[in-house]
């Protein structure tokens, strides 16, 4: 019995680390996805109305002018490429984290605090506020400040939270979402719903943290291949659904959420057992 505990322990551990890698990968991927859309995005309403003109972007974080959106791309097919490196992980996510802090703040709160009963106004303010949080966490907690490493979880956790409270406010629409072959579409709305309050007061109170971010990164990574990935290959059957940048703007920032939400599980196992 005395030595199958370390090889108990040395199996999660590396369990656990091989969970954060290929979440961290995934976290990549999808911010690479994010700037190439935008570059794409910004290209062709450039060429089709002229640079001058101000448009709304794809992702709503953005200032509607087409080069910022280029230089941003740009930046942030940089910033998940070097994520996936050791070397520049820290300046990467430091980088990523803190535009897409800046913007969601200066963009995207105050619209939702002039019209605080929308949902979709409230939810493109806390996605951005979320996806930055994880990248401040993503380089672990020995090389991330202290007071960051703290925001970054209460933040990420308030944002979860949100996201759960909004799928009891909006529990029909959301049931619409879910493809028809799946049953049940209310009571798995509500469902996670509570995986939603849940993880985001694991997160947030730093209670069972690595449970509670594996937990709700699964019901993200549920989401992707159930929901989000047939819509952008044509799979359910919706028109233009492939075509459609916000399809994949979804697609995108769910697996980032993913990802980013199980790249922190690597980190939290090197804590205390009930982190």
């Amino acid at each position: 019995m005395d030595e199958a505990i370390p090889t108990k322990r040395t199996r999660f551990e590396w369990a656990t680390a091989a969970l954060a890698g290929l979440g961290r990968a995934l976290y990549a991927l999808a911010i690479a996805g994010l700037g190439i859309e935008t570059v794409v995005c910004a290209r062709d309403v450039a060429h089709s109305l002229g640079p001058q003109y101000e448009v709304i972007p794809v992702l709503p974080w953005l200032p509607a002018i087409p080069w910022v959106a280029y230089g941003f791309g740009i930046i942030w097919v940089a910033c998940g490429a070097g994520l996936l490196f050791r070397r520049t992980l820290r300046l990467s996510a430091v980088t990523l984290g803190g535009l897409l802090f800046v913007c969601a703040l200066v963009l995207d709160v105050p619209k939702n605090a002039a019209n605080l009963g929308s949902i979709s106004l409230r939810t493109t303010a806390f996605e951005p506020l979320a996806l930055a949080s994880l990248a401040w966490l993503l380089p672990g907690r020995d090389a991330t400040a202290n007071l960051l490493a703290g925001l970054s979880r209460y933040v990420l956790g308030v944002s979860l939270i949100v996201f759960g409270v909004d799928h009891f406010l909006a529990l029909a629409f959301i049931a619409t979402l879910i493809p028809g072959w799946i049953p049940w579409h209310v009571s798995w709305v509500a469902f996670f719903g509570v995986i939603f309050i849940a993880g985001g007061l694991s997160i947030g109170l730093n209670f069972l943290q690595r449970w509670g971010a594996a937990g709700t990164g699964l019901m993200f990574g549920i989401w992707v291949v159930t929901l989000h990935l047939p819509r952008v290959l044509g799979l359910d059957g919706i028109p233009g659904a492939p075509r459609n940048p916000n399809e994949w703007s979804s697609l995108l920032i769910a697996l980032g959420l993913w990802g980013g939400l199980w790249a922190i599980v690597g980190d939290q196992a090197r804590g205390p057992a009930t982190s």
